[in-house]
């Protein structure tokens, strides 16, 4: 007796205990994404196109656009100078359409501002927003933030208009912690002196990646002659080369893709802070951050529908039944 009283607890135990792969889904509950161009006017052409790139790519890698916030600080597509109106091209050979009829633009033109970046992070917004520009991120989830446009030391401008501060952003991110809205972040900025927009930051479970150090700028790719302006910067460029091969299944790593930074290619200073981050970069898959996750719950129920029966002795209309057309 003692010997079977043994096995069924150590029994117990075992059904009882949860799976190691379903708690680690579980702790992971979603992905959100946050996209900035904070520049306007034509010239920056190429900042909205880094934004739409980055915006074409999460969403092929399955995070909807529920769980984007796009914001484009000027509308270039209808600009009277796109000799493509409604398009918006990152390549001179004008492959892929980066605005297209599926576009969700959030914030757009002079909504683009420090504030309501700020209250998208922190969640502060008057109650008349809509929940489609905000950011419903909570303790299970990962949020991605990718930032573009001009910048400088601890500073990138807005609308050339007004500055965000790297001292605001990283209070806005210690609200952001205080409040449960991430599990992980991984902030991305492809700006001149972009690694300073990231100095001040001290929560946790937070990885960065920049385009330049201090004293450096940030260079565009190439010129387009048709749209006669750079479509494109180098940094954005080559992390899109690198993800046009990555799918949602893909077990490349961030560790992967901060290998292909050569400062030849990008005539910058690629730089990455992980000190306040946990876990190591190659244990972390770029999907956790560009792509999406899906939480499955197995259920031992049965769906009604799938009873044959039920379905052949289900009422239909009749001829009578049917309304007339109009």
């Amino acid at each position: 007796m003692p010997g079977i009283a043994r096995w069924l607890g150590v029994l117990m135990l075992l059904l009882g205990a949860p799976r190691p792969s379903l708690c680690a889904s579980m702790s992971h509950t979603s992905n959100w994404a946050v996209l900035v161009d904070a520049s306007r006017y034509w010239f920056n052409y190429r900042h909205a196109a880094n934004t739409l790139s980055m915006y074409r790519t999460v969403r092929r890698l399955g995070v909807p656009d529920s769980n984007i916030i796009l914001m484009l600080g000027d509308d270039l597509a209808c600009d009277a100078r796109n000799g493509h109106p409604g398009r918006v091209f990152n390549n001179a050979d004008h492959s892929v359409d980066l605005y297209g009829d599926s576009v969700e633009v959030d914030y757009r033109g002079y909504e683009v501002t420090v504030e309501n970046f700020m209250r998208v992070l922190t969640g502060r917004h008057d109650p008349a927003v809509p929940r489609s520009k905000r950011l419903l991120s909570d303790q299970g989830s990962n949020v991605l933030v990718y930032i573009t446009g001009h910048g400088g030391n601890e500073f990138l401008k807005f609308q050339d208009n007004e500055e965000l501060m790297a001292q605001d952003l990283a209070d806005a991110v210690a609200q952001m912690h205080e409040k449960g809205r991430y599990r992980e972040m991984l902030f991305i900025a492809d700006t001149c002196q972009a690694s300073t927009l990231f100095s001040r930051f001290d929560s946790p479970n937070i990885l960065t990646m920049a385009s330049s150090k201090k004293d450096e700028s940030s260079y565009s790719h190439h010129n387009d002659r048709d749209v006669g302006v750079s479509v494109i910067d180098r940094f954005t460029y080559h992390t899109l080369e690198f993800l046009e091969q990555v799918d949602m299944r893909s077990s490349v790593t961030l560790q992967n893709l901060f290998g292909i930074y050569r400062q030849d290619l990008l005539r910058s200073t690629f730089t990455y802070q992980s000190a306040l981050f946990s876990r190591p970069l190659n244990r972390v898959k770029v999907t956790e951050f560009l792509g999406s996750v899906t939480v499955t719950e197995p259920t031992q129920e049965v769906y009604p529908l799938s009873n044959k029966e039920r379905l052949l002795s289900s009422p239909r209309l009749t001829s009578a039944q049917v309304p007339p057309q109009n």
